[in-house]
């Protein structure tokens, strides 16, 4: 996975909101797509040329990314469950933005397409 899922590290990294997350663990991504049985997935990679903000985003969608110092293989980029390569975009020759920095981007955009529900 590429970082640590002990129980201390998942408490400091999600301070006062670890209580919120329910996290499984699948033996391997085959595990995942049976688990998960998703109707659209969503890749990031810098490989991409449609920006994470192109896409309306659905409830039900899966967000994939991959680990921060090497991305997603291209076996997994181009897994067939995958039906969208998106990107976000970067000032060029930056660096890659981290995970979670990334993840935040993108779920909160998709949080935002459907009016932020649950808000206050």
């Amino acid at each position: 996975m590429g970082f640590d899922l002990s129980e201390p590290k998942l408490r400091r990294a999600g301070l006062d909101y670890h209580d919120l997350a329910s996290v499984t663990v699948h033996e391997d991504l085959d595990s995942a797509w049976a688990a998960l049985k998703p109707q659209r997935v969503f890749a990031f990679t810098a490989h991409a040329s449609q920006p994470h903000s192109a896409v309306a985003y659905q409830p039900g969608d899966v967000l994939l990314f991959g680990p921060e110092p090497t991305g997603l293989p291209d076996a997994v980029r181009n897994d067939s469950h995958v039906t969208g390569q998106l990107r976000i975009p970067m000032i060029p020759g930056r660096r890659s933005l981290n995970l979670s920095n990334a993840a935040a981007i993108v779920v909160y955009e998709a949080w935002r397409q459907h009016g932020f529900p649950g808000a206050v």
